[in-house]
């Protein structure tokens, strides 16, 4: 399937991928909460690993199996305790998880630059495991599976990302971020900004699980995080010179290519409702 998928054209890629991948995630995200904190926990340990790979890409010797383990028992801890299954004081069992990274690296022989490896494997902690952990945080409130709250966030996202891609490639002229992404526009962020305000309107009337402006709210904080999310992503490819971070997802690139919005606008989402909503 992904050879045929190969000779089609790059937006007929992009569209048929996505519409696997979105069937995929609404299922994981309606069925039930245990199926969304699996999906989302594979989809953290696929996107952590490609992070470690491509950091192996420039010579580095991040702890790649374990590092990617410690995110899922990240996720897997915050799903356990939002969900009230155990309690807070579980989260300490991450820091001894975390502290054998130091450990393991001493026992490493032929690693030139254990601290930077060792650096490295947290990134890939802080970047791509935290965000995703804390999307348990947004779905389960007070113990309670909220789908519809997670799902609109990601209908913001992905509306921000489809209207960002088409006014970018049709109006597209003056220059975003160029010394990061030449490809990004001002026309392009515009227009994601405005179909993530028409979603945003539907969902203060169809989805009651945040007020009108909190979702509008959301919105801004998705279009704007998201955006320099993927300027972020942009840099991190830059800096170890390549253009896509994988080719996992036909048309879309790798994990990093199209969580990366969601990874910066994860922790900010969260802040606002912890404190504002």
């Amino acid at each position: 399937m992904k050879a045929h998928l190969n000779r089609m054209s790059n937006l007929q890629q992009r569209v048929i991928t996505a519409a696997i991948g979105v069937f995929i995630i609404l299922f994981g995200i309606w069925y039930s909460d245990w199926t969304f904190a699996l999906l989302f926990c594979i989809i953290s340990a696929l996107t952590q690993l490609e992070f470690y790979k491509l950091l192996g890409l420039d010579g580095n010797q991040p702890l790649t199996y374990y590092g990617t383990a410690v995110g899922c028992l990240i996720c897997l801890l915050t799903y356990l305790i939002e969900k009230q299954i155990v309690g807070y004081d579980s989260y300490f069992l991450i820091c001894p998880a975390a502290s054998m990274i130091f450990l393991i690296k001493l026992y490493k022989k032929r690693d030139l630059k254990p601290f930077t490896n060792i650096g490295f494997t947290f990134l890939g902690l802080i970047y791509v495991a935290v965000p995703f952990a804390l999307l348990n945080v947004l779905a389960l409130r007070g113990g309670v599976y909220h789908p519809g709250l997670m799902l609109g966030c990601l209908v913001l996202l992905w509306a921000s990302d489809i209207g960002a891609y088409f006014a970018g490639t049709k109006f597209g002229r003056r220059k975003l971020f160029e010394r990061v992404s030449p490809k990004k526009s001002w026309e392009g962020a515009v227009g994601g900004a405005m179909a993530a305000a028409i979603i945003a309107f539907f969902l203060t009337i169809f989805v009651d699980d945040l007020r009108p402006w909190e979702w509008y709210c959301v919105g801004a904080i998705i279009v704007v995080t998201g955006t320099y999310g993927d300027l972020v992503e942009s840099l991190f490819k830059r800096s170890i010179a390549i253009k896509d971070s994988g080719s996992s997802i036909p048309g879309h690139g790798g994990f990093l290519d199209r969580f990366d919005g969601l990874l910066l606008a994860a922790p900010f989402i969260i802040t606002f409702l912890k404190l504002f909503a």
